[in-house]
């Protein structure tokens, strides 16, 4: 098991390490994390980056420092995705009028207005991945296929 997790690791890592030389720039590591089913928030994240960082944060990440913390991570099964019928909860009752889908509008407004505010950039990526330009809305059964990750 652990080996599976070192393999899978040190792929997630290499794809970043653009010098080849068993480092990557701080901030890629939110998507290497993900791209390995992982879904920490962003307080989570920093948390990890803070446990993986020199002592002298040098805005890079060591691949020796990152691989034994990401390894307990999955052995924990900690940052599990949300699971389905939990999300479409959730989607259900920002939907008062339950259409079935969310407006670009309603979804800026619940992702600037509750809970941990999305950056400007997280806000760009989810609306781009999940609003159909047709209708400037959401469908967020159709999102929520697209993003649940089958075990």
């Amino acid at each position: 098991m652990v080996a599976e997790f070192h393999k899978k690791i040190k792929e997630a890592f290499e794809v970043f390490d653009h010098e080849l030389n068993n480092t990557v720039d701080v901030r890629e590591i939110g998507t290497i994390i993900r791209s390995l089913g992982c879904c920490p928030s962003e307080g989570e994240l920093q948390d990890l980056i803070a446990e993986v960082e020199e002592e002298e944060p040098t805005g890079y990440i060591r691949f020796e420092k990152f691989l034994p913390v990401m390894t307990k991570v999955l052995l924990e099964r900690r940052y599990r995705p949300v699971p389905e019928d939990v999300l479409l909860r959730a989607f259900e009752a920002l939907d008062t009028a339950k259409r079935g889908f969310l407006t670009r509008e309603e979804l800026i407004k619940h992702m600037t207005e509750e809970g941990e505010p999305f950056s400007q950039e997280e806000m760009e990526e989810m609306l781009s991945a999940a609003i159909d330009p047709d209708s400037n809305s959401m469908n967020y059964k159709d999102y929520i296929t697209m993003m649940v990750i089958d075990e």
